[in-house]
């Protein structure tokens, strides 16, 4: 068995770390606190290659495995879940549904202008109505000689209202199958069609600096090659996208209880108590031992099921343990570090406050933490 990452793995930690810690780390703060999503700031990432991390060149994208990917989505969120979350949904949600199903065309159409980072697409799922349960959606589309009619609505869809969205896959109902379920199809859907809306939500708790969208569908319009893939396998696809997301949610967990951590042990050996740094009181060193041991846990979790996918292996049950374990790792370390820090911990010139927020939706996002131990259930047998 090897761990070690290979030179390419190790180039690309080093390099967006350096990334994030000289063009992301100085404004994060300024950014949370305005809500300011920032296009140039997203530019900047596309430009040194974030985005199509994994797609093929043809396509403009940079052909890496699973695992660099995931490890370049750790070091955003080491510095900032929001710039984190915006590569992590540009990828996992908007990219990927195109990249895995969609026809030639679709692709040549649009991904080497999201591998470039010079627009961005959502993924339309989550409604009002349905969250968790994904086959709850009642957005429908109806066809209408070579074109489809689209109404309902969607929320917390990410990067899907802002200057450089450009569109949305949307999945909705499109009839009944032979065994009474409802059929999902997933429709390709442009800004600028006529009847569609994306509308900004804003006064979040977490990844402030990130974008968020409510989308409506009154009357869209849209002809039938905007079919992903092909009619009834909406639902499939949206499986298969969301265990590749996971991973994504987990390499935020990872990377947001690195950053934490780190927080915490520099202000711990800095803070003087009692004649010595507070890093010597047991308290508080056991806090750090235990933040340094499940960070080691999770990275193995996470790699191993990065490393499952790129081998083409199942690993759905190993994505939603490591989606699980890594977000709720990040809630335990970012409680303790703001725990170290005191009173300090609680004020906003100490980013251990926005590690502690921005933790939050990590238990909710690409499932939650219930859904996830469903999943686990489910593939262990129970």
């Amino acid at each position: 068995m090897d761990f070690d990452l290979n030179t390419e793995q190790e180039m690309i930690r080093k390099e967006i770390r350096k990334f994030a810690e000289q063009a992301i780390a100085p404004v994060a703060a300024d950014l949370d606190a305005g809500e300011t999503f920032s296009s140039e700031l997203t530019r900047k990432m596309g430009e040194i290659g974030l985005f199509g991390m994994f797609v093929s060149e043809p396509y403009g994208g940079q052909a890496l495995d699973y695992i660099s990917y995931i490890i370049a989505v750790e070091e955003l969120a080491r510095v900032d879940g929001s710039q984190a979350a915006t590569v992590a949904a540009g990828n996992s949600l908007g990219i990927g549904p195109l990249y895995y199903f969609g026809t030639d065309a679709q692709k040549k159409k649009y991904l080497p202008k999201l591998c470039e980072g010079e627009a961005l697409w959502g993924f339309g799922l989550t409604e009002p109505t349905a969250g968790s349960d994904a086959g709850g959606t009642q957005t429908t589309a109806v066809q209408d000689g070579n074109e489809w009619v689209i109404n309902g609505s969607k929320i917390f869809i990410t990067n899907a209202a802002c200057e450089m969205s450009m569109g949305v896959t949307v999945q909705t109902v499109t009839g009944q199958r032979e065994d009474g379920r409802p059929e999902y199809t997933c429709f390709l859907v442009e800004h600028g069609t006529r009847g569609f809306t994306a509308k900004a939500m804003h006064n979040k708790m977490m990844w402030r600096s990130s974008n968020t969208a409510e989308l409506y569908f009154d009357d869209v319009r849209v002809p039938k090659e905007n079919i992903l893939g092909r009619q009834g396998e909406g639902f499939h696809q949206m499986l298969q996208t969301l265990d590749g997301g996971r991973l994504s949610i987990g390499a935020m967990g990872l990377g947001g209880a690195q950053g934490a951590y780190e927080a915490a042990m520099k202000y711990a050996r800095q803070r003087q108590q009692f004649g010595k740094p507070i890093s010597k009181f047991q308290a508080n060193s056991f806090k750090l031992a235990d933040a340094a041991m499940e960070i080691e846990c999770a990275r193995n979790l996470l790699y191993k099921a990065c490393w499952l996918r790129d081998q083409d292996r199942p690993f759905q049950k190993e994505a939603a343990m490591a989606k699980l374990y890594c977000s709720e790792l990040m809630g335990r370390v970012a409680n303790n570090a703001v725990q170290i820090h005191g009173g300090y911990g609680l004020m906003k010139e100490y980013n251990v406050e926005r590690f502690y927020r921005d933790q939050k939706l990590l238990d909710i996002g690409e499932g939650t933490s219930e859904i996830q131990r469903l999943v686990i259930a489910r593939n262990v047998g129970c």
